[in-house]
């Protein structure tokens, strides 16, 4: 009797565990967690964990606790037989595979800088040592603690006057650790201090003096390692003003294989010049059809020209959202969630944030890149001009819903175990809207479709702009040349385009990413809907409910693709 209860209430366990995790909110449906839903779990939440216990970035100690969590967890992973594992299975062990195998080599790397640079940091000892003593409150001999931060004072003025007389000879990666490293030091030391200062007298007494002083050295320190530059290694000052760091066709190859893309930078220049073709002829079209003839730059100033007054900006935003939700329920496109559409607001950009943002972005808040008092003239102008409502048009259902609005919101309720993060399928899926909406006729005039066009044009360029830019070809002027005269951008908008490409922390990836994604997630398409196999509403539920991954990963679940343990990206979506 006691065995059956404890089966039942297993068997319970398990009903109940796969309801809940899985239970999809449009007509009951379950989604299963996979095979490897608890490792998951484990891995993120021990992640959590030891980054919140170890929290000196850079640190020695840190490198070696996160290599030994990830070769852990990559033995954990090997004791799943591979092929008895269902598609999610096999698709969830290859991305946390792919995961951890790059989190290793990203760990070696920094061992390697750290090892080029360790003459001018192993200062550090006392500090890290104290700060694990910290964690557990040990008492601390403060008038010891007091003597080691004054000795490391001394310490950093001989390496100051020696690092002073040294030609600058590091690149700026190795630069950049260095004060990291550095920085890394700072946040041990304020650890430490914010702990014991106040609670202990002993400590207030001896350490406030030593410790002002050498968190002071500390920053001038590390801004002292960044003056060492080799000047000859960095990329010239081309005249905009933007200097980022070209990434090379080596680690290009390298990345687009991380991100499951069968095909090297040059194949995507070549894709994206052949999309490009494809809208200067649907541009010449509502080009004519607004009696400007071939002269599409000429239309496009009119549409320009329709600009919203200053202040009606968001009026204007939500009238589009209202029309583009209106067409998504008519042509019953997908499921959209009440709290979903209930719940997504607005706020405006700051003017900061727009040189790198010219126009508006979303997600859960939908911000608006429009005009301030503060503003010169001309850059109000090109403000309101490059955020007309025809522009705009084709990017409201990109930044809500269906775009980054209802992903978000997916992805917190479906499979949240998955995190595997891609802009191939956050930037993919917004775009390949983008797509589909342009095929179902949303735009309604010539005007909607340059402004539409727009927006294409400027994917297509992205790719081309950012891959030439990595490989060395293209400088940020000739980048931002060609989104003026290649799309016809306004050059304020232009320049911050390229700006937030190469130096606001956007992988060589994401600009790129929009329109390949986009054209994944189209291919995906052809092959499940217009085959018949698929609705549309049943495609793009399907899609979101599996949560963020590469597309090719996605594609594999829907059609139950056979997985080898040594997978490797093999699907050419692109067939024109």
């Amino acid at each position: 009797m006691r065995i059956q209860i404890k089966k039942y209430a297993a068997s319970l366990f398990l009903t109940l565990f796969v309801a809940v995790s899985g239970f999809a909110q449009n007509g009951g449906e379950t989604a299963p967690v996979s095979e490897l839903y608890q490792l998951m779990n484990e891995m993120s939440a021990d992640y959590g964990s030891l980054s919140r216990f170890y929290i000196v970035e850079s640190s020695p100690e840190r490198r070696e606790r996160f290599k030994e969590f990830y070769e852990s967890y990559l033995s954990r992973l090997e004791e799943f037989t591979f092929n008895q594992l269902s598609v999610n299975g096999r698709v969830d062990y290859l991305l946390v595979k792919s995961d951890i195998n790059r989190s290793l080599r990203n760990l070696e790397a920094e061992g390697e800088e750290y090892a080029q640079i360790e003459k001018w940091v192993s200062y550090a000892g006392p500090i890290y040592e104290t700060e694990k003593l910290r964690r557990r409150g040990i008492h601390l001999e403060s008038s010891k603690v007091a003597a080691q931060l004054n000795e490391i004072s001394g310490v950093l003025k001989t390496l100051s006057a020696e690092l002073t007389k040294e030609p600058p000879s590091f690149d700026r990666s190795l630069a950049e650790r260095g004060k990291d490293v550095v920085k890394g030091h700072q946040t041990a030391l304020e650890s430490i201090y914010e702990f014991y200062n106040g609670y202990d007298p002993d400590f207030t007494w001896w350490m406030e003096k030593p410790y002002a002083k050498l968190m002071e050295e500390l920053k001038t320190y590390g801004e002292l390692i960044m003056t060492k530059v080799d000047q000859s290694t960095l990329p010239k000052d081309d005249g905009s003003g933007i200097i980022g760091s070209p990434v090379g066709a080596k680690e290009l190859k390298n990345l687009l294989e991380d991100a499951f893309i069968p095909y090297s930078a040059e194949e995507l220049v070549e894709i994206a010049n052949k999309e490009f073709a494809w809208c200067d002829k649907e541009l010449l079209k509502a080009s004519r059809e607004m009696g400007f003839g071939d002269n599409w730059k000429a239309a496009q100033e009119k549409v320009k020209q329709s600009y919203v007054p200053e202040g009606q900006q968001p009026e204007a935003m939500l009238d589009l959202y209202n029309q583009s939700i209106d067409f998504l329920k008519k042509n019953d496109l997908l499921s959209i969630p009440p709290v979903a559409e209930e719940t997504w607001r607005m706020r405006m950009m700051s003017p900061e944030r727009q040189k790198i943002a010219p126009f508006f972005l979303g997600g859960e808040t939908l911000m608006i890149s429009y005009p301030t008092n503060t503003m010169d003239h001309d850059d109000k102008m090109m403000s309101m001009r490059g955020n007309n409502p025809h522009f705009s048009r084709a990017t409201v259902h990109h930044e809500l819903i269906a775009g980054h609005h209802l992903q978000g919101f997916m992805n917190r309720r479906y499979k949240t175990y998955r995190s595997f993060r891609t802009p191939f399928w956050t930037e993919g899926w917004a775009l390949y809207w983008e797509l589909i909406l342009w095929d179902m006729d949303f735009p309604r005039s010539p005007e909607d479709r340059i402004g539409m066009l727009f927006w294409r044009m400027h994917r297509c360029a992205r790719i081309i702009f950012s891959l030439n830019y990595h490989l060395g070809k293209w400088t940020p002027q000739e980048c931002i040349d060609y989104l003026v005269d290649r799309v016809g951008h306004e050059r304020a908008n232009a320049e911050g385009e390229v700006r937030r490409s190469f130096t606001a922390r956007y992988g060589p990836l994401y600009q790129l990413a929009y329109m390949t994604g986009g054209m994944q997630f189209y291919a995906l398409k052809k092959e499940l809907v217009d085959s018949g196999k698929m609705t549309y509403k049943e495609f793009h539920d399907a899609v979101l409910r599996e949560n963020s991954m590469p597309v090719e990963m996605v594609r594999a679940i829907l059609t139950n693709q056979p997985l080898s343990k040594n997978y490797k990206t093999s699907w050419k979506f692109y067939d024109k």
